[in-house]
């Protein structure tokens, strides 16, 4: 279970602490959902998730000011007493002294925050689902190439790295080298980094190590990238069968998320730099609704279609 400390929600978001007597340091966020309390400002606290943050705005603030003082009372003691993680009031409304008190008591914080109800769920959501997203880190290089990131897998010392400085060299930028942080943060999308401490630098075998943003400059870098493509880089095998049309796409899964994976086999005289690009390029336009494989066998059908019908006419 990933968490995240609620000070740097806190931060993130600026929100006003309206409870300063109540430690917050070691609170941690451990859902990425929020929940408004409707039910519950009711009484009805079945199949509560009290460990999701708790936002309030006006429909609940004007719901709470309407009951009488012992029936709010009692609501009040029932969600601070689930030691909900904290409780955020948007539109910059103001909580009574009776909600004040039942959560210090309770030691639950309230903050404080002036965006709208809806924007500022939105938001928050967003941001806790990357941080709370299921992660894995694992051996290859990511690089940004036209937008499409590339992430190119194989066995040590098959030139990953090579291929990484050689695509920078050509404008792309280079994202994770050695280890690649993955963070998946929907079914469709999967994010790569680099671990902050070898951020921006390259091992290259002979050389040791270099530093791609102060050699290449910043444009030559890039701190996250989707995972688009992954490029499997394996010792030719004159045995083995690879894929010459493309017809059909294979895939790998990284976090149960399907990705489209080429396997390039390695050979001397062949610019795996080029060839990464061209498949770069050649996986955007599927995207863009052209299959080059595709056109190419449509024609040849078309072409034996009208051969056959050139016989059957002339015999």
């Amino acid at each position: 279970m990933y968490s995240v400390e609620l000070t740097k929600l806190v931060t993130k978001m600026n929100l006003k602490n309206l409870t300063p007597e109540v430690k917050v340091d070691e609170i941690l966020i451990t859902h990425s959902d929020i929940n408004r309390p409707a039910l519950q400002l009711a009484g009805f606290f079945d199949y509560f998730d009290s460990e999701r943050v708790q936002i309030m705005g006006k429909v609940e603030i004007t719901y709470l000011e309407k009951m009488d003082e012992d029936k709010r009372k009692t609501v009040l003691q029932s969600l601070f007493s689930n030691k909900i993680p904290c409780l955020i009031l948007c539109r910059d409304l103001e909580p009574d002294n009776q909600m004040l008190e039942i959560a210090i008591e309770n030691g639950v914080p309230i903050f404080q925050t002036k965006k709208t109800t809806s924007s500022f769920m939105a938001e928050v959501i967003r941001w806790l689902k990357m941080k709370l997203a299921p992660r894995i880190s694992i051996h290859g290089v990511l690089v940004d190439v036209y937008g499409e990131g590339v992430l190119i897998m194989g066995e040590s010392g098959i030139g990953k790295s090579e291929t990484a400085l050689e695509l920078i060299k050509r404008g792309h930028r280079l994202v994770a080298d050695d280890v690649v942080e993955i963070k998946k943060v929907s079914d469709d999308t999967l994010l790569g980094s680099s671990p902050d401490i070898i951020r921006h630098f390259i091992e290259l075998r002979g050389i040791g190590i270099i530093d791609v943003k102060t050699l290449f400059g910043v444009e030559s870098v890039k701190e996250v990238q989707s995972i688009d493509l992954v490029i499997k880089l394996d010792l030719f095998d004159p045995e083995k069968e690879y894929d010459r049309l493309g017809l059909t796409e294979e895939y790998t899964e990284i976090l149960e998320n399907k990705v489209v994976c080429h396997s390039i086999p390695i050979r001397p005289g062949r610019n795996i730099a080029i060839i990464v690009e061209s498949a770069a390029i050649n996986h955007r336009q599927k995207q863009m609704g052209y299959n080059a494989a595709v056109e190419l066998n449509n024609r040849v059908m078309g072409n034996l279609k009208r051969r056959s019908e050139e016989r059957e006419l002339n015999k």
